[in-house]
């Protein structure tokens, strides 16, 4: 019985060794699986403020002051520079087609002067 036991607590070292072995060579998703290693997202309370750590950075989990969420808050913000961005462009290229309008007026008053000058060399002629 104690030969079985010690085979036993041998083969589970060896199965250990032979995970932990491979385990730098896993996924992190895999190595939580494997090992139970989901901890959920980072919390902290700071100063009464609820924190969280997402994507790279510690948020606010709580509402903010009027009651707006600052995740929608930064949201709003990135959107307006956006609409900023774009408001812009737009801008610009209203100011090109008056540019390009102003040119083609120009060229058509001067198109209408030369032909009324040429009718009037035209009744000269008669």
């Amino acid at each position: 019985m104690h030969l079985v036991h010690k085979l036993g607590c041998e083969l589970l070292f060896c199965d250990f060794l032979s995970r932990h072995s491979l385990l730098p060579q896993l996924d992190r998703s895999t190595r939580e699986l494997e090992l139970g290693l989901d901890y959920g997202t980072p919390t902290m309370n700071l100063a009464g403020q609820n924190l969280k750590f997402e994507n790279g950075q510690w948020v606010a989990d709580t509402v903010i002051s009027g009651g707006v969420d600052r995740r929608e808050t930064q949201r709003l913000r990135k959107r307006n520079q956006q609409l900023e961005e774009e408001n812009n462009l737009l801008r610009l290229k209203v100011d090109i087609l008056l540019d390009m309008l102003s040119q083609t007026t120009a060229e058509s008053h001067l198109k209408d002067k030369e032909l009324d000058e040429l009718k009037i060399i035209n009744r000269r002629r008669k």
